[in-house]
């Protein structure tokens, strides 16, 4: 028999050399969730305090911003959480993986890690409209009358940036990274001006400031901390991105400009409001001089839109993952720049971002009134990502039980409290991320119980290979010149898609090839180990492809790096052969519940072509129809 391994074309990330570029590359990618975090967190938790906030109350509230950044962000997720990766890459899918391979993939691990990912489409969802409305809100402050103008304008920044998302970004990324560092350095001079105004805000530094205020203020505490938890959201894009740019660029933005911009510039915020400044108007804007606040206007909306660009994009990541590990169906996948593996767009997750985006901003009209949404799907998510935290510090680094409680149960409490908080917001809009999370989290679910059915349905009918060839051989059935590939999910035996062309066509072609595309749990794979070939009978191959989840299978340029073997391939001359499935009910009436079975049957139409998902020339390929009860 011959076997061997063979490499295939696959498009790597070119990162620039030098931890500088790289870091530059994170500010504008990273941290435009967190980054643009000043602009409402403030503003919403003096509104959940009382308007009238004494000294005490504005360090309570200030010690509780810093302690937040400092135990969520650059604890959990800078120190511990990115110090778990899948083979350098991160964020609540990758983790997933990662247990799933060391074989402790428990239900309860899955469903976490999918929960997890389906409630940040909803944030996704909430990022864009409410960042963008708080930066033009800066308007009312430099001209009262703007108010009527703040929605539509909007509303038309929001359509616009989706709008050019199918022409890619590549060209325009390279200003984010210069326009976000020049935003951070502007928060943490406006800041620093402000802390000039009163120094005595620097006490809040104490923690004792943010446990008394969370003791002494009864249910109003309580309430705060929903609005206090806004300062984080955006704390998942440094584990997600991590393979985008790596552990140390991103350590060194974080440490080194992002989380002292953040801390001055909070500081800053509360030192006006303690020197009596007028807090009826957005306060982060009452930091700039007058004469500035266009400028500032203009760099808060820039920042605003980076930042919901980096959540687009991490959308589209994020479902080309799921749908590469079996969790989505196929979609489109359009790659807009040939130099980075990340630049890609979907469509369909593009447009219904798009819609659900306008009509929150359209909706709750006002940043204010979007804060009410904003932050349960984020710290529900947190939440999963401690559990599974504390899984990996049992089962990856070893740590005994007591270290992994008191460590991972730490951050456990804290999102817990957090969660508790958001969830008074459930009744005023926080149930829309909740839904969009259960609709996403059902349809992966669903896609994948029934792709799961699908494939044993499938396997309960095939041939062995002896039995198969012994059979042409007393048919008399021909071979004739040609190649042919046959894609199967079946990884042993015959593929029925092949049984059903030789039933129908009493032939089948001199050198066949049944190639099974299979996708492991680590994002990339050694180009060494891509693909083995076994010669099981005369000029019959069985291949088995092996892909990450942060890949994608190009089938003609597979083959066409297959050399110094019998199995060659003239590319013009293979004809391939898909099956394809019509998803019915079983006459016994076990398999799955009908809404299930309709549901998939319904993505399985609708999901994108294996043609065009494994890159087949469509005028080579042959499809054979088969009926499935699952």
């Amino acid at each position: 028999m011959d076997k061997m391994a063979l490499i295939t074309h696959k498009v790597i990330p070119q990162k620039p050399s030098g931890n500088i570029m790289l870091v530059g590359g994170a500010l504008g990618v990273v941290f435009g969730d967190i980054g643009t975090s000043p602009l409402y967190t403030l503003k919403t938790v003096l509104l959940l305090s009382g308007n009238n906030p004494t000294p005490m109350v504005i360090l309570g509230l200030l010690s509780l911003i810093i302690w937040t950044l400092i135990l969520v962000t650059s604890i959990k997720y800078a120190i511990f959480a990115m110090r778990i990766d899948n083979n350098g890459e991160g964020g609540i899918m990758a983790l997933m993986s990662l247990l799933v391979r060391k074989g402790k993939g428990q239900r309860w691990v899955i469903f976490s890690a999918l929960l997890g990912a389906a409630l940040i489409y909803g944030d996704g969802a909430i990022t864009p409209a409410i960042s963008v409305l708080s930066a033009l809100e800066g308007l009312n402050i430099v001209i009262p009358h703007a108010q009527p103008y703040i929605l539509p304008a909007t509303v038309i920044i929001l359509v616009v940036l989706f709008a050019i998302q199918p022409f890619g970004t590549a060209k325009i990324g390279k200003i984010f990274g210069p326009v976000m560092a020049l935003w951070f350095f502007a928060i943490a001079g406006l800041g620093i001006w402000g802390i000039v105004q009163h120094p005595a805000v620097l006490l809040a530094i104490n923690p004792y400031y943010g446990i008394n205020f969370l003791f002494s203020n009864g249910f109003i505490s309580f309430l705060v901390l929903g609005g206090v938890f806004l300062c984080v959201t955006g704390a998942e894009a440094l584990y997600a991105d991590m393979g985008h740019f790596g552990k140390k660029p991103i350590w060194m933005a974080w440490f080194g400009l992002v989380f002292p911009s953040l801390l001055l510039n909070y500081a800053g915020q509360s030192a006006l409001i303690l020197a009596g400044a007028d807090i009826s108007h957005n306060i982060f804007f009452r930091l700039c001089p007058p004469i500035m606040q266009i400028p500032l206007v203009i760099l808060a909306t820039l920042a605003t839109i980076i930042a919901s660009q980096a959540i687009i994009t991490g959308a589209f990541s994020m479902t080309r993952q799921a749908i590469q590990l079996g969790w989505l169906p196929r979609l489109r996948i359009k790659q807009t720049a040939a130099e980075s593996y990340g630049q890609i767009y979907i469509g369909t997750i593009n447009w219904l971002l798009m819609i659900v985006t306008v009509f929150l901003a359209v909706f709750f009209k006002s940043s204010e009134n979007l804060a009410a949404a904003y932050g349960i799907a984020v710290s529900l998510t947190m939440l999963m990502t401690s559990g599974l935290l504390f899984v990996a510090m049992r089962k990856i680094w070893r740590w005994n039980l007591w270290a992994s409680a008191l460590v991972a149960g730490g951050f456990l409490v804290i999102d817990a409290c957090f969660l508790i908080a958001n969830l008074i917001k459930v009744l005023e809009g926080g149930y829309i991320p909740l839904l969009l999370a259960a609709v996403v989290c059902t349809v992966m679910l669903v896609w994948h119980r029934g792709v799961k059915a699908t494939s044993q349905a499938i396997s309960e009918k095939v041939m062995s290979i002896d039995e198969f060839f012994t059979h042409i051989r007393d048919k008399n059935i021909p071979r004739v010149p040609g190649s042919a590939v046959f894609l199967t999910r079946t990884q042993n035996d015959i593929p029925p898609v092949m049984r059903w062309h030789v039933a129908r066509n009493r032939a089948l072609q001199q050198k066949v090839l049944s190639l099974t595309i299979t996708i492991l749990n680590v994002p990339r794979v050694d180009v060494t180990e891509r693909l083995v070939v076994t010669e099981q009978a005369p000029d019959y191959w069985r291949g088995t492809a092996q892909y990450g989840f942060m890949e994608r299978p190009h089938i003609p340029l597979l083959l066409q790096s297959i050399t110094g073997m019998d199995c060659q391939f003239e590319l013009d001359d293979v004809t391939y052969y898909l099956g394809h499935e019509t998803i019915v009910g079983r006459e016994d009436g076990r398999g799955l519940p009908a809404w299930q079975r309709s549901s998939f049957a319904f993505m399985v139409r609708n999901c994108t072509h294996v043609t065009n998902y494994y890159h087949l020339p469509s005028n080579q390929v042959v499809e054979i129809s088969r009926r499935v009860a699952i």
